[in-house]
């Protein structure tokens, strides 16, 4: 994947940046590669996180040519005590202005099975919700400490809906939702804002493996764009494209049965 300078935003401007010293988890995946870039411009040093060494050197490689310092950070969310402990580290070195936290895992009920992989809904519910809250509560904690700081956690459309192919998913997605939301206000008061993005599709390689249509499908550089624009205006969630939050609010008027009926007609046959 080759960034094309046309579509970077007015941040590569001369103006110093927002946030000098950024870190961005998921850097190796397809959401996390175009935050990298969109961020990316000379005074702004990028700690690049994932789990694919030669992906993140590529995404680096991209940033230096834009004008960014980068570094990498080869991190697995599952070992979540040393995922902390880099974490912390990294902050030791750099004192982080703004936290991107894009990593996440999909999943969908395989077919003929009735339910997902017990071990699937382990890992998802770590990587998507667990691991996430946990190093964006510690990071909140230290920017509080400095009196500034973003937070943006990457959270999903998917997490308005009780998906019944996509349980774990739907609700990892929903249980950070609720905690960006909480983490919000309890560190409002200190100088660190946090921004929840809730993006419908977006046309990455782990997303085109789901089955089923992709109304609204968004590129990657579209999607980071919106996320990076939602953290600069101080926005709590910003849910894209709008159709999504219209949906969100059809989800929610629609009476139990009826929700039931339609949630279940999505389901991929099987």
């Amino acid at each position: 994947m080759t960034f094309q300078q046309g579509s970077r935003t007015a941040n590569a401007s001369s103006r110093e940046p927002d946030w000098p010293k950024i870190v961005i988890t998921g850097a190796s995946g397809g959401l996390g590669r175009a935050l990298a870039w969109e961020l990316s411009a000379p005074g702004v040093t990028l700690v690049l996180w994932g789990r694919d060494r030669a992906k993140l050197d590529a995404v680096a490689q991209e940033c230096r040519a834009a004008g960014a310092v980068a570094h990498v950070t080869v991190a697995d969310f599952a070992d979540l005590e040393s995922a902390l402990a880099l974490m912390a580290q990294a902050d030791d070195s750099h004192r982080f202005d703004a936290a991107f936290f894009a990593s996440g895992i999909g999943d969908t009920r395989g077919s003929g099975d009735r339910v997902e992989d017990p071990a699937l809904v382990r890992r998802v519910g770590q990587v998507n919700f667990v691991a996430p809250s946990a190093l964006a509560a510690m990071l909140g904690d230290r920017m509080a400490a400095r009196g500034r700081g973003t937070l943006v956690l990457v959270g999903s459309a998917a997490g308005f809906h009780a998906l019944p192919f996509a349980a774990a998913y739907a609700a990892s997605k929903a249980g950070l939702a609720r905690f960006a939301d909480a983490l919000r206000l309890a560190l409002r008061s200190h100088g660190v804002r946090v921004t929840l993005v809730s993006p419908g599709f977006i046309d990455t390689a782990a997303g085109r493996q789901v089955p089923g249509g992709k109304p609204l499908l968004m590129t990657p550089e579209q999607a980071a764009r919106r996320s990076v624009l939602a953290a600069r205006r101080g926005v709590g969630h910003a849910i894209f494209p709008w159709p999504f939050a219209v949906l969100r609010l059809f989800d929610r008027s629609l009476p139990r049965f009826l929700r039931d009926r339609l949630l279940m007609a999505l389901a991929p046959p099987g």
